[in-house]
């Protein structure tokens, strides 16, 4: 019988000979009446589907239960599915969720995300959230795209499963790279409902490639969508990835354009990139005088690049002028927040006596502290003092 069923396939596929569909179900009868299980699926398909045999929703119920009933995993997914919505036999959800069960414990992808739906619905059975997102998980992890769009629904709302936004983008994002509609809409009525936070974070996820693949050109998406609705955050990593070609050509100017637009929030990290613009003339014209303002901006809601950016353009005299205590003030408030080359910077002032008393003691102990941190100058500096 199962040469017979072979025959069956070979005739079907038109695998060795021409395709037959008549042919095949003749085999697959031969094999099918013999107890063949793969023939009985197949002769149930046949029927359902009207390949080679006039349909016959009953017949196919029929060879459906027969492979069924042996352990044929398809077949009773199919099975499963003709009794929840009574094609060729009486509806029977309690026999429906009995089906989809033995196919699901057998690792059946489509029965396993079917069950989920009978657990969180209530067909068959009570409504067992926490049942329903563990066969959508079984089935999301075999590839199920359904399933994972399913799964993802969970995560957004919290169904069976601890709410965590993060994952309903991943399997969102999963399902949508098959081509999942449910998925890929979910993505678009973010961008057309216009949830500035929520298209910053999507930004954010896929800017770190910890959640969903990394993906720059999908993070400046997300950003600009959030950058253009006023998210400050947004409008600073733009800047960001325009300054550094990241997901974006090039464009230093379109990086300033973005900067001012967070730094004019009051966004701390912005203003020191804006400051680092006007002090290197990147998109802009070179000015250092606004370049302190910015850095001044910034260094006083405690950003460390910032407060040691200004105390370098105190020490330097650069746009302001030149106030070694002043300088020595805004290292050591970068200093103290762990930054190497402000620890550093304060240690030359300590040496010679810049804006403080003069300290080899305390330059070699700020000079350590950088080059714990990896900064080479700051060991150099520390190997001539202890020579």
């Amino acid at each position: 019988m199962e040469a017979q069923c072979n025959l069956g396939i070979f005739y079907a596929r038109g695998i060795g000979v021409l395709r037959d569909d008549v042919k095949a179900v003749y085999w697959f009868e031969k094999a099918a009446e013999q107890g063949d299980m793969e023939a009985q699926y197949d002769l149930g398909v046949s029927y359902a589907q009207g390949i080679g045999v006039l349909q016959d929703e009953v017949k196919a119920v029929y060879w459906f239960e027969k492979a069924a009933e042996q352990g044929y995993a398809a077949a009773q997914y199919n099975l499963g599915i003709r009794y929840k919505n009574g094609i060729g036999i009486k509806q029977d959800c309690a026999q429906a969720l009995y089906w989809y069960q033995r196919a699901a414990n057998q690792k059946d992808a489509d029965a396993q995300n079917n069950l989920g739906l009978c657990y969180e619905t209530g067909i068959g059975t009570a409504p067992k959230s926490k049942e329903a997102a563990c066969w959508f998980r079984k089935a999301a992890e075999q590839g199920d795209a359904v399933a994972q769009s399913n799964l993802a629904r969970c995560y957004e709302k919290g169904i069976g499963i601890a709410q965590d936004w993060s994952k309903a983008v991943y399997w969102n994002q999963k399902a949508a790279d098959q081509g999942n509609l449910n998925a890929q809409e979910w993505f678009q009525d973010i961008a057309d409902q216009g949830d500035a936070t929520m298209q910053f974070n999507l930004g954010r996820l896929y800017a770190e490639g910890k959640v969903v693949k990394q993906n720059y050109t999908k993070a400046v998406y997300w950003y600009q969508k959030a950058g253009e609705q006023g998210n400050a955050e947004a409008q600073s990593n733009l800047g960001i990835y325009y300054e550094n070609g990241c997901g974006v050509e090039q464009d230093y100017t379109k990086a300033v354009y973005w900067y001012q637009k967070a730094a004019g929030q009051g966004d701390a990290d912005a203003q020191n990139s804006l400051g680092f613009s006007y002090g290197n003339g990147r998109g802009v014209k070179q000015d250092y005088a606004k370049a302190v303002y910015w850095y001044q901006k910034a260094a006083e809601q405690g950003n460390s690049m910032a407060q040691y950016n200004l105390g370098l353009y105190y020490y330097q005299g650069y746009g302001i002028p030149q106030d070694y205590t002043k300088a020595v003030y805004w290292y050591q408030k970068a200093a103290e927040q762990g930054d190497a080359a402000a620890q550093n910077n304060l240690g030359v002032c300590y040496e010679h006596g810049l804006g403080v008393p003069k300290s080899t003691y305390k330059a070699k102990e700020l000079y350590r502290k950088a080059a714990r941190l990896g900064l080479a100058i700051a060991q150099n500096n520390l190997n001539r003092l202890t020579k």
